[in-house]
């Protein structure tokens, strides 16, 4: 089972339960736990191969299906009928896919950095990433990658945890993670129509240059989705700007309590 860690509440009934992208772990959360704690139950997950969740059984290829049920087994084991699932970057699309394979488990969705669509502009460095896989050694790789999507000097801290953080992959690890990007135009597609009726907010920087622009095109005329942008901050808004990330997702959850 994965590892995960749980942060009661003395009176709250909700549960809140983060997930992580790719190449990071539960600790990307460190700037959520003690306020998302004063009103709710917490879940913290790190995703197979990540954080603690190490010595799972093997499969030679992943699957979002996969690390989605691997999320739901964590949530059935902890008897939790109904969670508010929050994640960042690839998080969001497991938690969509949880969404689709387990609608009753979810009660909302909170993304920050919300990978949605892919334009031009995010197919060509993913392509060119799949180029550059075979020859660059994978810390390489995703340190290429981490500059690219958070190149200003104020998403300094978020390049640096994410960098540490995937520094305890191992390659293996990461090359299977990395073929989930393979399909991935499609599978978005697949997943936006699969979702239309789940509730969700998206926590968007102005600054996040290759996924603002469709996390817009998505929420524009779907009723059941929020769209937030913050000003002066990049992909990973619940590091950059936590106080407003914060306040915003939890005023979402009360909403739908």
């Amino acid at each position: 089972m994965l590892h995960h860690k749980v942060l009661t509440h003395p009176n709250s009934t909700e549960w809140t339960v983060f997930i992580h992208g790719f190449g990071g772990s539960s600790n990307v959360w460190f700037k959520q736990i003690r306020d998302f704690q004063a009103h709710f139950n917490v879940v913290l997950i790190d995703l197979r191969g990540h954080g603690k969740s190490q010595g799972l059984p093997q499969h030679r290829n992943y699957s979002f299906e996969l690390i989605a049920k691997e999320v739901a087994e964590v949530i059935d084991f902890l008897n939790i009928q109904k969670a508010h699932f929050i994640g960042v970057s690839m998080g969001s699309i497991i938690i969509r896919q949880i969404a689709v394979n387990y609608p009753k488990m979810v009660k909302s969705m909170i993304f920050a950095g919300a990978i949605t669509q892919m334009d031009i502009k995010s197919r060509f460095f993913l392509r060119l990433g799949r180029i550059l896989q075979p020859v660059l050694p994978y810390m390489a790789l995703y340190k290429l990658f981490a500059n690219i999507m958070m190149p200003k000097k104020n998403h300094k801290e978020s390049r640096i945890i994410f960098i540490g953080e995937a520094k305890k992959l191992m390659n293996k690890e990461f090359k299977r993670w990395f073929k989930l990007t393979g399909r991935l135009t499609k599978y978005l597609t697949y997943l936006h129509h699969e979702n239309k009726d789940e509730k969700a907010l998206y926590i968007m920087g102005s600054e996040d240059h290759l996924f603002v622009g469709t996390a817009k095109e998505i929420v524009k005329d779907n009723p059941n989705l929020t769209l937030e942008i913050v000003q002066q901050c990049g992909h990973v808004v619940n590091v950059e700007q936590p106080e407003a990330f914060n306040k915003l997702a939890i005023a979402f959850i009360h909403k739908q309590g």
